[in-house]
């Protein structure tokens, strides 16, 4: 029996809260374990399904979750420059296509889930399917609901294409990047080892707004957030031999525990580097974001 669209509708909802509230926790990626075992008002619901990318409860009438698990996509993360998502029908006509198209019909939001390793994923919501091609059998998928606004998602004019690309930079491979950083320093400030998530960020050494700046482990560090700011105001550097430096005038400077704890204690210390060498911090990026700080 199908639910009422009220009832549906309460269950995104909840959804969406349920995925910030773990966010806002400083989650920074779902293990499959949480997403199967998802509860509303008591009752499980799964919000992956088990050997398909597509996630349409029977009591549904329109598709709930998409995922695409981490090997079936690239670093590039499958994701346009737009900020789309291609996502291919089932082989098979049956539920799961009619209830893929329902979902475009009615403009019905859902989460798209991107595999960042093997059972752990990033979420994306609310993500709306935007464009239905039944000759080629594929929908697209906009990850941000300010794309689906634009007139032609698959077409876009120069400035709504400008505008886009900024917004996935910024706002949607964001999440991959620091999923993807965040487990290679093992959730822990490369500088001082604080390991609480929610005081996390991943930093970029390279900003992805300046070339080279790109959304790669080799270009990001695990910091808390007083050393983040600290380094993108270049009151804090790393030496490309990974050590720490404070500003001089910094060093001089009295003021309380937390300049001398946090920061100037800091100076000389070597920093924390994951267990991967693959994962190292780039010698050049940081030399570069050095020679800013010396300067």
């Amino acid at each position: 029996m199908i639910r009422p669209h009220a009832e549906q509708d309460a269950i995104r909802d909840d959804v969406f809260r349920w995925l910030d509230l773990r966010r806002n926790a400083g989650a920074y990626e779902y293990s499959r374990d949480e997403l199967v075992n998802y509860m509303f008002n008591g009752e499980r619901i799964p919000l992956l399904d088990t050997g398909r990318g597509i996630r349409n409860p029977v009591d549904f009438d329109s598709t709930l979750t998409i995922m695409t698990s981490s090997k079936k996509t690239a670093y590039s993360d499958g994701i346009s420059p737009e900020g789309l998502v291609t996502y291919s029908y089932q082989s098979r006509e049956g539920g799961d296509n009619v209830k893929l198209r329902r979902a475009f019909e009615r403009a019905d939001p859902l989460v798209y889930f991107l595999g960042v390793r093997p059972s752990y994923f990033v979420a994306f919501y609310p993500a709306y399917i935007v464009h239905d091609d039944p000759v080629r059998r594929t929908v697209s998928i906009a990850l941000d609901e300010t794309l689906r606004h634009f007139d032609d998602p698959l077409n876009l004019k120069e400035y709504e294409r400008r505008y886009a690309e900024r917004l996935v930079r910024t706002r949607l491979h964001q999440p991959m990047f620091r999923a993807r950083v965040l487990r290679a320093y093992n959730t822990a400030c490369a500088i001082c080892n604080l390991k609480h998530a929610e005081l996390l960020d991943a930093a970029h050494i390279i900003a992805d707004s300046q070339t080279g700046g790109v959304a790669e482990v080799t270009n990001g560090l695990a910091l808390c957030k007083i050393h983040h700011a600290s380094y993108d105001q270049n009151l804090l550097g790393i030496t490309p031999d990974y050590e720490v430096r404070i500003d001089r005038d910094l060093l001089e400077e009295v003021d309380g525990p937390m300049l001398r704890h946090g920061l100037q204690d800091m100076h000389g210390r070597p920093l924390t580097l994951p267990q991967r060498t693959a994962d190292y911090p780039s010698r050049q990026k940081l030399a570069e974001k050095y020679a800013l700080f010396a300067a």
